[in-house]
């Protein structure tokens, strides 16, 4: 049933409710991920309003089928974010949203094991996509990008593991400026990021090429060219990679 409000006890229940999916989708915007309505900050606002909508025959793009690593691996106007070694036998690039319940659970749960084992020690190059679903999620992608190179991966960190202060069915600017805060950002240069046409851009390629290559919803995964489309455990990774690892050959695949 869908939520008007995301805070407090509704919060807490959106969560309870989506643990019986594993993953977020355009069409969780009545959920948690709202294509929002109040907001108050432009353009960006503009370009990622349309969620939760399906796109129009004229707009709709053919979805790659079975993409190589090389087309996997392109990138787009803005820099990818990585960690890890880039020659690492094993990439795995996960598109996320910042109001993602999944891609949380994901960070929670199964990151601090999977960088340890894997990224810390050069087993796996990882790459993180923008896949904003919603206008908060669209905003707080713009700040994190607008962030120092430095602290790109700690302040999404701190927009998901802080959700129930700032994601609500409304754009509340001064919620996601206060998590931004936390990494030193000024007021003045939060308000400019907002407005940034060249990240705004630069963000929606990330979404358009994610649903070129097939994601319809958060978190989904690419490890090497195997397409997963769901929280993963690390369990769940371990098997995924550790084949690809040991020189086991993997064929282009898709779950979830």
């Amino acid at each position: 049933m869908p939520l008007q409000r995301v805070n407090g006890a509704n919060w807490i229940a959106a969560v309870s409710f989506a643990v019986f999916v594993s993953a977020c989708t355009q069409n969780d915007g009545t959920l948690i991920s709202a294509g929002l309505q109040n907001g108050t900050d432009g353009n960006a606002n503009s370009i990622f309003s349309r969620d939760g909508a399906p796109e129009s025959t004229s707009t709709r793009r053919e979805v790659i089928k079975n993409p190589t690593i090389a087309q996997l691996k392109e990138a787009g106007p803005l820099e990818d974010r990585t960690l890890g070694n880039p020659n690492a036998r094993v990439t795995v690039i996960e598109y996320g949203s910042w109001t993602c319940p999944h891609c949380r659970a994901f960070r929670e749960q199964t990151w601090p094991t999977f960088k340890k084992e894997y990224v810390d020690t050069g087993k796996v190059h990882y790459i993180l996509r923008e896949f904003p679903i919603g206008r908060s999620s669209g905003n707080a992608a713009l700040i994190t990008r607008c962030a120092p190179k430095k602290d790109y991966f700690k302040l999404y960190d701190l927009y998901l593991t802080n959700q129930e202060k700032w994601v609500s069915q409304e754009v509340r600017p001064d919620k996601i400026y206060a998590i931004a805060a936390k990494t030193g950002m000024t007021r003045a240069a939060f308000e400019a990021c907002l407005k940034n046409e060249k990240l705004i851009a630069g963000v929606k390629w990330s979404k358009d090429r994610g649903r070129e290559l097939g994601v319809i919803g958060t978190p989904t995964f690419f490890i090497n060219q195997t397409h997963i489309r769901s929280f993963q455990s690390i369990e769940d990774m371990r098997g995924h990679i550790d084949p690809m690892l040991t020189g086991q050959s993997v064929s282009a695949t898709t779950s979830g």
